[in-house]
């Protein structure tokens, strides 16, 4: 307490209730009622009644007695007035610790002791806890007759406070004195909780009515599933997130996964959000035509869907915001108390034997403003933290909901724009998952754009109270720097999207090399790719740069500012003020201080929450764009828009609706609308003869269909296909045979012509109504499901059976039938899990021909009425093709009498159709059967008779099929089959309690990695730097206590000098503010120096590791792209690398700060008052078990975050890429039910991890508020008793306020740093891959000239593997290949095939024997050297992104006239010639802008361009069709007569032209003589395999 009101020391005999000092106080002449001591007597009854009648039953819990529904009880409020309660007994509660700090102040002017000033409130404050935990148990045990007692208490209460009000006012007690104020509020405030409870009985009917209010449980509540109770529990728990203890805690136990954190709550999930979010776009649609390129409306429908909790979060932070300003404001009254004796304080008023004294007296206590500074900084952390998680929140049910409805809009998607390249996966991707993050954390910084103009105005004001005029001068200079702050947050906005655009180029390129890096090391490419990726990325380091010297200024900026404006303040306040003027106290410096680090913290955060809201604005635009592009036409069954109508799920209709319109009839030119009127002329006679055509399940008439705007893709489409008959597309490559498929489906943009689909009869009516086209005309029957196999086999990451199934009820018997027509079992057996093993995403553990066959009998299992196959047998031998094709189509589907349609290149299957349609160059050259079209069109059927080279010994070929049956046993399953046996033992011996220990331990070894990356120096740098910033700026602290000090003493020494005006009593500030510009100067350039620092050692370690990564993959072996997904790699280049790019040097940055911070802040504290030190350990104790505990959690959380993301993300990704499969299907709705669990799961996961951070950062803040208090008190006691320098004071509160500020920061930059250190270790960890050896016995030079010019292959007893833990793929093989010689391999699949070339290339580990290609030995030729002399062609055709000139020779070795003579070889050159730009026409990515037949094209042309001796190619044809491959098999043999060619086939005529058969079987060499030869041995497998191709 102050000096001025040093109490006289008294005994503890004179201690008593009233007191002993005063002989009336036990006096009652003038009645009980006005003696002042009988009063506060009275006020005791109440608590005692509370207390000791409730006793018995306050901590003892019971069952509920209202419901028998299962549910958290203890989070089941049931009372009405709920929150309100708990604000009055918040507010009850700040008022009686006011009542006892009063009465132990007004207490200190008497002689004695007396108990009856802040006795009762003590006990006012047990009976307001005791009350509110009693109401707690019983409201959550729904009891609610025991609130009798309550009633009871509020009622006795309530009249004892106002009968002390009522004599206080009689005896003239008035607002000047501060206990008639407590009293007058304590009145209030029993009065209004009686009248909750009144209400509660009013409500719930509980007492005298005789039939209770029945209440139902909240219908979460009922779901034990939901685990996310913070809506649901009561006010104290929601602020200080306690419901979150056993979650935190128990994470230190267990894992956290999906099944611990449970369901979201309804509010909160997707489905709730997405539909209040599609009722705000139908608002906005319903007020006007919507704008095609506006954002306006986008942002009025997410104002009116999320806009009323963001008020909710922005009045928190008002809130907050101005409890924010106690802090310094105490800081200055406690200092300027402490620092002089006399006072101006009322002094105390005596009135019915007591003394009462004023507010003014009250804050003049130093003790009373310790004590308010701890209470105002406790109730600023919680409306703080609460308004951050309201903002969050939203942020997150925004997210959803907009994810949503994208989710819905692809679902419309016209297949065109992904197609032609007009949108991408990637940008789709990158809406979801960058744009509508944006956009939450737009929402989540929102409430900062209305809160810093009123906290800046607020910090101006109280700063010019403090200072004067100076502090304009230092506020002006601070804003001043606030345009050079957003010229900054400007330039690193550029910076990142500069970066952001070169880093997606690298990630596009990285994606390519990784999908070709087989080719590419078979053509040894690598290194033209690698040093593209390099180069992208040293123009991604450049702009990395730019945004590092950006952060540094930034981060420089922030640090800096405040040191410049406290320098300016103080040199011009000493500059202002006369010389002996002692003005500039500790108690204005300090609390200056203070204010300017809050006054800051606004200024600065303006650059962020500007860059966030431009961010945002971009990402609604391009979501405007998005949301506004070209749709298919609506074709919806009517059961689905029934069950849509029933369920909020259902896509809702598009406010683009008539901008579609426009531009579908815009589109049209005027030449079309001639042709479609003599349409509308056949639409009519097509009506008059619909019922001649009830045995056509689908028609097209005259259709005109395009994917582009352009000229039409499919041309004047006349095609009828007959209901349960086999239907063949045929037609060359290009001619448009998967185009037809798709038209009729619907994915192609109509210009004219009808599409008619009927029902088989008797059917469901669904099947029967047509539909309207959009100009009016009869244009399509609503088909119903139909069951497509796409070219490019289309399956989910999945289970092989859950691929199969697609949804449908499992039917034993149908399952294992489809899996046998399929011949799938030997797959099935080879894989780990068998049909449960997950597949990966786009199949990637799988074969093509496996991919293909699932994908078909996926259609086969449907039990849809039609059937869409396309070129299902391009990645199948000859067997497989075979028995599909009898097995699968011809039996298991015409058993059905299902309607099929089938493209196909194997003409052989000709004569099993009932129905032919033979496409050229897009439209139809003719149709019927195989007997109409052999009369009507005789030379095409004589084309085909040439090719079919059919012969009837089916009979035979059955039973050979029969003895064929493969055994499937792939390498990469066998592989991936022994790898999982190794894991899962490993898994098995790693103990729990191992992993547990592991996860609570801070992973230093990848930190130790991170940082030896930086090099020497710039660690050095680093840390020099840091600890001298961070001493400097005690130092200056220390010296502005020191002079401040100094003015104080001066002032003492110049009042007990009785000075007046001569020269010996001035103050010279000169030396002083001369050390503190000193001071201050080195710690601005301190500041740019770390922040310098920091960034360079975050670009150099960015550097080195990609550097080495990007190395380490190139020159991997094969085995670790077989064995590892691509995704995992590709991840290690995306997220991993931007994580160290970008995040790391920014959480090392400010966990650095913060925590020399907090060790500077307790280590000054100490030194002012060492007394607490004994205080800060058990702080320290508390501190240490939660950041253990949260650390674990928040690790977990952000591991579950980031693992539901993905996905999620794929979900996206998988719907875009078999978005044609999922329509035809007709499993929309499935897909979007699949989508709101995923959004949901993830969403969960960000809701758990953002109240995970504000149950540290309350729990942090209010061990900060203790630190603050605790050091306060420690002060204000050694300054009265001690003699401590008020400087030094007010320098030990400013450090305390800042340890408050920075001490849940260090927690939660280390569990970041935890979480971040995982991308480094990731990223090690494949750097340590063992590479390829590259060096060969003999350099480059030695190698001959022309090598190798013969084409000689000398295999001797040569065996290989793909690894050496693995078994060998090739045996003890022999083989001599003579210079020129044409060499087919054939073989089942597994027997080695592929293996025996690929060892030609050193792909494999040769482990004996050896391979001479002339004369040379591979194994002494650098593995460069010996790739670059080979060419092969693999089955699965690879393009890469760019030109097709850089496609076909990326060295750019060849001429221009050699391209031309390769395309030509490989019947390109029309296609080319025809494409804009020629060879200089740009290729897609992956090819998609050609079809699958011409991607093999290419590839086979690239082949050419190289013109080497040897020639391999892998199975090179199958998705060609049969006449181009019979060309290409001529020009082959022509065009390499001279040269070596290896030919792998499936199709076993392809190979009849060579002069040496080779057939392999389990790794080894079965026959090998010429093909005459092997033909001639009947028994010979050769033989049997051209009689099974037949």
């Amino acid at each position: 307490m102050m000096r001025g009101y040093r109490p006289t020391p008294v005994s503890n005999s004179t201690l008593s209730f009233c007191g002993s000092d005063n002989s009336s106080a036990y006096k009652v002449d003038n009645g009980l009622l006005n003696n002042g001591c009988f009063l506060d007597a009275l006020g005791v009854v109440p608590h005692v009644f509370l207390l000791f009648s409730t006793f018995p039953i306050l901590f003892i819990g019971w069952g509920s007695q209202s419901s028998k529904v299962h549910i958290h009880h203890s989070t089941w409020l049931h009372f009405p007035g709920h929150n309100f309660r708990w604000l009055l007994t918040t507010v009850l509660l700040f008022v009686l610790v006011c009542e006892i700090a009063e009465g132990i102040v007004s207490d200190g002017f008497n002689q004695s002791r007396h108990l009856h000033l802040y006795m009762p409130a003590g006990l006012g404050i047990l009976a307001a806890i005791t009350s509110i935990v009693y109401y707690h148990n019983i409201e959550t045990s729904n009891f609610p007759k025991l609130l009798i007692a309550l009633l009871i208490y509020w009622t006795l209460a309530f009249i004892t406070k106002t009968i002390k009000f009522v004599k206080y006012d009689d005896h003239g007690i008035g607002l000047r004195q501060l206990r008639f104020c407590i009293t007058g509020l304590l009145a209030l405030l029993y009065g209004l909780l009686l009248g909750v409870e009144v209400n509660v009985i009013l409500r719930r009917r509980y007492m005298w009515f005789p039939y209770p209010t029945e209440v139902k449980p909240p219908d979460d509540l009922q779901d034990l599933g939901v685990r996310f109770l913070q809506p649901f529990v009561n006010l104290l728990s929601k602020s200080t997130y306690w419901w979150m203890n056993t979650f935190i805690t128990s994470a230190h136990k267990r894992p956290i996964d999906l099944k611990t954190i449970g369901k979201l709550p309804i509010s909160m999930r997707a489905l709730t959000n997405f539909q209040r979010l599609r009722k705000a776009f139908d608002a906005q649609a319903e007020n006007g035509p919507v704008p095609p390129k506006s954002s306006r409306w986008i942002w009025l429908a997410l104002r009116q869907a999320f806009g009323r909790p963001l008020v909710l979060s922005i009045t928190f932070r008002f809130i907050a915001d101005l409890l924010g300003f106690a802090g310094p404001l105490c800081i200055s009254g406690i200092v300027h108390h402490i620092s002089r004796d006399n006072h101006s304080a009322l002094p105390p008023v005596k009135l019915l034997g007591e003394h009462f004294i004023s507010s003014e007296a009250f804050l003049a206590n130093a003790y009373v403003l310790a004590v308010l500074l701890f209470l105002a900084l406790l109730l600023q952390r919680t409306f703080l933290q609460a308004s951050y998680y309201v903002a969050i929140e939203t942020g997150i049910k925004l997210r959803a909901a907009i994810q949503t409805k994208i989710y819905h809009k692809i679902m419309r998607l016209c297949t065109s724009n992904m197609s032609m390249g007009d949108m991408t996966t990637a940008q789709i991707c990158s809406l979801v998952a960058r744009d509508t993050n944006h956009l939450m954390w737009f929402f989540f910084l929102c409430p900062n754009l209305w809160a810093m103009p009123v906290q800046i105005v607020m910090g101006v004001f109280l700063l010019y109270y403090l200072l004067g005029v100076s502090a304009l001068i230092g506020a002006t200079v601070i804003v001043a720097l606030a345009p050079l702050q957003y010229f900054v947050a400007t330039r690193l906005s550029r910076a990142q999207k500069s970066t952001l655009e070169y880093t997606s180029e690298r990630l596009k390129k990285t994606n390519e090399l990784l999908r070709g890096i087989k080719l590419l090391k078979l053509y040894a490419w690598e290194h033209i790719f690698r040093s593209s990726v390099e180069e992208t990325r040293r123009q991604e380091l450049k702009n990395l740069r730019t945004f590092a010297l950006y952060t540094s200024l930034s981060i420089f900026m922030n640090a800096a500012v405040p040191i410049a404006a406290v320098l300016t303040i103080f040199a011009v306040h000493v500059h202002v003020h006369s010389a002996a003027d002692f003005d500039l106290s500790p108690a204005v410096a300090f609390g200056s201080l203070s204010l300017f680090h809050i006054l800051v913290t606004p200024l600065f955060l303006l650059s962020s929450v500007l860059h966030s809201t431009v961010k945002a604005l971009v990402s609604v635009q391009k979501l405007s764009e998005f949301l506004g592009s070209t749709e298919i036409e609506i074709d919806q069954d009517p059961v689905l828009q029934a069950t849509a109508a029933e369920n909020n799920n259902e896509n809702i209709k598009s406010v683009y609706a008539l901008q579609l319109q426009a531009k579908l009839v815009n589109r049209k030119n005027k030449a079309k609308q001639d042709v479609n009127r003599n349409f509308e002329q056949h639409d009519q006679e097509l009506t008059a003869s619909a019922n001649q055509d009830k045995d056509v399940c689908m028609k097209i008439v005259n259709g005109y269909f395009t994917w582009t705007q352009g000229c039409p893709t499919l041309t004047n489409i006349d095609i009828k296909v007959p209901f349960g008959q086999l239907t063949m597309i045929v037609g060359q490559v290009g001619c448009g045979k998967s185009s037809l498929l798709l038209a009729a489906l619907g994915e192609m943009q109509k210009i004219s012509g009808n599409i008619t689909w009927n029902s088989l009869p008797k059917s469901d009516a669904e099947e029967n109504v047509r539909a309207k086209s959009l100009n009016g005309r009869q244009s399509l029957k609503k088909r119903g499901s139909v069951a497509y196999a796409s070219q490019r086999p289309w399956l989910l990451n999945a289970t092989v059976e859950e691929n199969i199934l697609f949804d449908m009820a499992p039917n034993e018997k149908r399952y294992k039938e489809v899996i046998e027509v399929c011949q799938l079992r030997p797959d099935i057996d080879t894989l780990p899990q068998g049909d449960q093993t997950v597949i990966g995403e786009r199949g990637i553990i799988l074969s093509g021909g496996q991919r293909q066959r699932i994908s078909v009998a996926r259609a086969l299992y449907q039990q849809t009425n039609v059937v869409f196959l396309d070129d299902p047998f391009s990645a199948l031998d000859i067997h497989l093709s075979d028995h599909l094709m009898h097995e699968g189509i011809l039996k298991f589907l015409r058993q059905e009498k299902r309607t099929v349609v089938l493209v196909t290149h194997k003409l052989q299957y000709l004569p099993h159709a009932d129905w032919i349609i033979a496409m050229r160059d897009g439209t139809v050259q003719t149709q019927g059967t195989l007997k109409d079209i052999q009369c009507a069109e005789p030379e095409l059927f004589e084309q085909w008779r040439t090719l079919m080279n059919r012969q009837d010994k089916e009979n035979s070929t059955e039973l050979k099929r029969k003895s064929f049956r493969r055994a499937m046993y792939s390498r990469d399953t066998l592989a991936t089959e022994d790898e999982d046996e190794d894991s899962s033992t490993s898994t098995d011996e790693d103990s729990l309690r191992a992993e547990l220990r592991h996860r609570t331990t801070i992973p230093w070894s990848s930190f130790a990695t991170y940082l030896r990356s930086a090099g020497l120096l710039l660690l050095l740098l680093l840390v020099l730097s840091q600890l001298s910033k961070h001493s400097l700026m005690v130092a200056i602290d220390f010296w502005l206590a020191h002079w401040t000090s100094r003015v104080i003493a001066a002032q003492i020494e110049s009042a007990e000098r009785n000075c007046t005006g001569t020269k010996d009593c001035e103050f010279s500030h000169s030396s002083y503010l001369q050390v503190f510009c000193g001071l201050c100067a080195l710690g601005i350039v301190l500041c740019l120096v770390t922040s310098l620092a920091v960034e360079w050692t975050g670009l150099r370690v960015s550097r080195e590791l990609h550097c080495s990564l990007l190395r380490t993959i190139v020159l991997a072996p094969m085995r670790l792209f077989e064995t590892t997904p691509l995704g995992n790699i590709l991840n290690r280049f995306s997220s991993d690398t931007n994580t160290i790019d970008q995040h790391i040097p920014v959480t090392l940055e400010c966990l650095s700060r913060s925590t020399l911070l907090c060790v500077s802040a307790l280590g000054v504290i100490s030194y002012v008052t060492p007394l607490f030190l004994i205080a800060l350990l058990p702080l320290a104790v508390a501190c240490y078990f939660i950041q253990k505990y949260f650390r674990v959690a928040s690790r977990d959380l952000q591991q579950l975050e980031d693992s539901t993301e993905i996905p999620l993300l794929s979900h996206y990704s998988q719907t875009i890429d078999g978005l044609t499969t999922i329509r035809a299907f007709r499993h929309e709705q499935r897909f979007k039910k699949k989508l709101l669990e995923h959004t949901d799961a993830n969403n969960i996961s960000s809701l758990f991890l953002m109240a995970a951070n504000r149950w540290l950062e309350v729990r942090m803040e209010y061990i900060g508020a203790f630190v603050v208090l605790i050091a306060a008190v420690t002060s204000i006691s050694n300054a009265l008793y001690s003699q401590l320098s008020a400087g030094l004071v007010g320098l030990g509160l400013t450090y305390a306020l800042m340890v408050s500020n920075y001490l849940n920061w260090i927690v939660r930059n280390l569990a970041d740093m935890e979480v971040q250190l995982g991308c480094v270790k990731r990223v090690s960890g494949l750097i340590h891959t063992p590479l390829e050896n590259y060096d060969g016995l003999m350099t480059p030079a030695q190698v001959p000239a022309g090598w190798p010019k013969y084409g000689e292959i000398q295999i001797k007893n040569l065996s290989v593997r793909y690894d050496s833990s693995l078994k060998p793929v090739l045996r003890h093989v022999n083989a001599h290949i003579r210079p020129g010689q044409k060499v087919g391999i054939c073989g089942r699949t597994g027997s080695g095939k592929s293996s025996f070339s690929l060892a030609l290339f050193r792909m494999l580990d040769t482990f004996e024997g050896q391979i001479i290609i002339d004369g040379i030995d591979i194994v002494k030729l650098p593995l460069q050297t010996l790739r670059s002399k080979f060419s092969i062609i693999l089955q699965d055709p690879i393009l890469f992104s760019g030109t097709i000139r850089f496609n076909l020779d990326p060295e750019r070795k060849a001429t221009d006239q050699m391209l031309w003579e390769a395309l030509e070889i490989a019947q390109l050159m029309p296609v080319v010639k025809a494409l804009p730009g020629g060879l200089d026409a740009m290729v897609t990515e992956g090819g998609e802008n050609f079809s699958q037949g011409q991607r093999q094209l290419f590839c086979l042309a690239r082949a050419f361009v190289r013109k080497s001796s040897i020639l391999i190619m892998d199975e090179a044809t199958a998705s060609i069709d049969m006449a181009t491959e019979s060309i290409l098999q001529k020009v082959v043999m022509t065009a390499f007569a001279d040269r070596t060619v290896v030919t792998i086939a499936h199709r076993v005529h392809t190979i009849l032209g060579s002069d040496v058969v080779i057939v392999m079987k389990h790794g080894g060499i079965l026959e090998y003589d010429e093909p005459d030869v092997l033909l001639e041995q009947k028994d010979s497998v050769f033989s049997a395999f051209v009689r099974a191709d037949k």
